[in-house]
């Protein structure tokens, strides 16, 4: 009774986003240049309770040669119990969700462009959202996160079980994602121009650092690492290595609050003697806080006129003030080099624009499931938008 009454309530504020059933693939039947290796990661399923929800991520990587026709995810939420915990998946190629009395797997079909080439990633959001305003943690229920494809080589790694939580505790909460880099950058605009990238050509790596802990981060630091053959151009506020293939961005007095995306567009350029057409990997991003403000700090910067001496500042080592999940703290990601005179350049992808700053803050915090419909919650984020000023060239 319980139950029916607080689903029905979800109906109410919920969109109905239902898809089609998603058939189970059969047996492997490999087409020519499709079969591949498939592996799957899971990062920040871990929350504090004294937020809504937040956006976790189920990481499909292509270890292999070909990429695949079709690639089906799997989330058995079975053991996790709904009254205090929703767990479910988002992707653009649509959800089927079964259970008798509650929500137990997601079966989700990936579209064509989020389908990862060989040596991409693709990133599907696994969202956690208290099930009630009064849910609290400590809580913890086991998932398994496996993916299916009919031209996976290798299934053996396929699935991973992780643990999602609910902490009392508080604290800041950094996520980082950043898309694999496939589209030219115009330096005289500094926009995309829609095409693929070639040897010699300039690229926008775009980031995105969300906040989804309960404190506000006071000071925050960016370490990049780019593929080998890719380097960084001149950019105002970050230290660019010698050999331009490392990146530190640091402002110790940046404010990073509560569910607040950081999108930082950076320029970088693949080397004119890259030989393309390929996928060049090893691309990072590490964020880091330095530290916290109390809660106190965080309600007064609100006031007509912000009072920060009352802003109390601790190191991040510091338990209490420490990273409440650093396993979504960083993402790896490759650059997609077509070969010069055309020739395909590796299916797909579209355009990375500014919009990509949706990929955390448009798809919201708030995911709610009910029967075998998926709904989501698309809440609104402030973006904080680092606009580049000086990444051309000095030549």
């Amino acid at each position: 009774m319980i139950l029916q009454t607080r689903r029905a309530a979800s109906l109410a504020v919920a969109a109905l986003l239902a898809s089609g059933a998603c058939a189970a693939l059969g047996a492997p039947a490999y087409a020519a240049g499709t079969e591949t290796d498939l592996a799957i990661t899971a990062a920040g399923t871990r929350a504090t309770d004294r937020v809504q929800g937040k956006i976790a991520w189920a990481k499909i990587a292509n270890q292999g040669e070909g990429t695949p026709r079709k690639l089906l995810v799997r989330v058995d939420t079975s053991k996790v119990d709904d009254t205090k915990l929703v767990v479910g998946a988002y992707t653009e190629g649509g959800c089927d969700v079964t259970g008798d009395t509650k929500p137990e797997l997601w079966v989700c079909e990936l579209a064509a462009g989020e389908i990862p080439g060989p040596g991409e990633t693709t990133e599907v959001p696994i969202v956690l959202f208290k099930a009630a305003e009064d849910s609290t943690g400590p809580y913890t229920a086991p998932v398994t996160i496996s993916i299916e494809s009919p031209d996976d080589t290798d299934e053996s790694n396929n699935s991973v079980e992780v643990d999602v939580e609910l902490t009392p505790e508080s604290g800041v909460d950094l996520g980082v994602i950043v898309p694999d880099v496939q589209t030219r950058l115009d330096l005289d605009t500094f926009e995309e121009d829609g095409s693929p990238v070639r040897p010699g050509d300039t690229a926008l790596l775009w980031s995105e650092i969300a906040n989804q802990g309960d404190l506000t981060a006071q000071g925050i630091k960016l370490t990049y690492q780019l593929p080998k053959g890719v380097a960084f151009l001149p950019v105002e506020g970050c230290e660019i290595s010698a050999d331009k293939r490392a990146a530190v961005c640091e402002d110790d007095a940046f404010l990073l609050e509560s569910d607040t995306v950081l999108v930082v567009p950076l320029a970088v350029e693949v080397g004119a003697d890259v030989a393309a057409p390929v996928t060049l990997q090893g691309g990072s991003l590490t964020a880091e806080a330095f530290g916290a403000l109390s809660p106190q700090a965080r309600l007064s910067q609100q006031a007509t006129k912000p009072s920060f001496h009352r802003a109390e500042v601790r190191e991040i080592k510091e338990s209490e003030f420490a990273d409440l999940d650093p396993t979504d703290n960083s993402d790896d990601f490759a650059v997609v080099v077509t070969a010069p005179n055309g020739g395909g350049g590796g299916g797909g992808g579209l355009p990375v624009t500014g919009a990509q700053a949706g990929l955390i803050g448009g798809i919201g915090a708030g995911v709610v499931l009910v029967g075998v419909a998926m709904f989501l919650v698309a809440r609104r984020r402030r973006v904080v938008l680092v606009a580049p000023e000086d990444e051309k060239t000095d030549a």
